[in-house]
């Protein structure tokens, strides 16, 4: 057993070492620190434990009201995250959501930012805008504020935004949604259309369609598995209304 943390030489140390347990000062989980590091080849810098640790990690008191919030947020998010799941992209129906407005801002703000690169990148640059959205909230909430759960919703969100842009694919081949403009991609400017045929691939879009739809899906249930496992460790550290989790 530790008598300091090998990290930050934080003591005491919580007397149960197993696995999750943490330092309660800098996070790392202990079973991990303490563990004889494995032989890395020469360059390798990568750290598993300190990356679980951030994935996974869990204040040393948690309080039960936002607890209570986060387990109701869980459960809407899931209701919806499902909904949406079960829309069929080949008619385009999420477009129809109130999540596709808010996305759509971001896409055509990405046509915007990317057209300093050039003409094919500012047409991907719509769909670019609409995934680095929710993954650099994700990213920022994991990284910056070492919210777990917050980030597992931003990974439910980059995964709805890729089943927003499974029917704008599907649609390539044989266009039927109406566009931003009021037409479609027969008479209107499509960016898939473009896309696909910019590479010659515009005879498999509706097979690249429903292989993004399927990504869209794993990627809000692994969202929805991430969240529900945080708040699986969280409900082991409740202490009440402690105001500031710490």
């Amino acid at each position: 057993m530790l008598e300091h943390c090998p990290k930050c030489n934080h003591r005491p140390l919580p007397v149960d070492q197993a696995f999750p347990a943490e330092c309660p000062a800098c996070g790392v989980i202990l079973a991990r620190a303490g563990a004889p590091a494995p032989a890395r080849a020469p360059g390798f810098v990568a750290d598993p434990a300190g990356a679980e640790s951030l994935l996974w990690h869990v204040p040393q008191r948690v309080d039960a009201t936002a607890f209570k919030v986060r387990v109701g947020l869980l459960a809407f998010f899931a209701a919806w995250g499902l909904r949406l799941c079960w829309l069929d992209y080949r008619d385009g129906e999420i477009m129809g959501s109130f999540i596709h407005a808010p996305l759509l801002i971001f896409h055509e703000a990405g046509h915007v930012v990317f057209r300093l690169f050039g003409q094919w990148v500012a047409v991907l640059g719509g769909t670019l805008g609409q995934l680095l959205m929710p993954a650099i909230l994700g990213g920022a909430l994991l990284w910056k504020n070492r919210d777990p759960f917050g980030a597992a919703i931003g990974l439910w969100l980059f995964g709805v935004s890729v089943l927003d842009v499974a029917p704008y694919m599907y649609d390539a081949w044989e266009p039927h949604l109406t566009l931003l403009g009021g037409g479609t991609g027969d008479d209107s400017f499509h960016d898939w259309i473009y896309l696909f045929d910019s590479v010659n691939q515009l005879h498999h879009a509706q097979r690249i369609g429903a292989f993004t739809h399927a990504l869209g899906v794993a990627i809000v249930l692994l969202g929805l598995a991430w969240g529900a496992g945080v708040l699986r460790l969280q409900r082991r550290h409740l202490a009440g209304n402690v105001l500031i989790e710490r």
